[in-house]
């Protein structure tokens, strides 16, 4: 009984306090596998384009690794395809005046990232190789 009403005051007074847990667990088994296959390769983008970066290339890549283990995917085929489509993204030259006035050097790399994680062409990998893409990790896992 007590833990409830603690349960209820914080949800009363701070509800989003009472929903900050920081020992909350990654979410990704709960996701669908389509889902953790295109945010993989968000992670991937990232890794790569701030690969000199080494806090942002490492938590970017430690991610990929954890979302790998909760996605079920072609293992031939994508990380070829990955890496030549997160390539292809980090190549494009973006340009905005407006910013390189103030910032020399801008690349747009998370940009490009978010561009290729919206883009046709991750839509279309997803369906090539992610198998049963609206499954879970924990739907098939209980």
């Amino acid at each position: 009984m007590r833990l409830f009403l603690g349960f209820l005051a914080c949800t009363l007074t701070a509800p989003l306090a009472c929903a900050t847990d920081v020992h909350a667990s990654p979410q990704g088994n709960e996701r669908s596998y389509g889902q953790n296959y295109k945010d993989m390769v968000f992670a991937t983008c990232v890794a790569n384009a701030y690969q000199n970066e080494k806090g942002a290339s490492t938590d970017a890549g430690s991610s990929v690794s954890a979302l790998r283990d909760w996605t079920y995917y072609d293992l031939e085929k994508s990380p070829d395809a990955v890496k030549a489509l997160v390539n292809s993204y980090l190549a494009r030259d973006y340009k905005n005046p407006l910013v390189e006035a103030e910032v020399k050097g801008v690349r747009f790399d998370f940009l490009k990232c978010l561009d290729l994680y919206h883009s046709d062409e991750l839509d279309a990998l997803t369906k090539e190789v992610v198998i049963n893409p609206g499954h879970t990790y924990r739907q098939d896992n209980p």
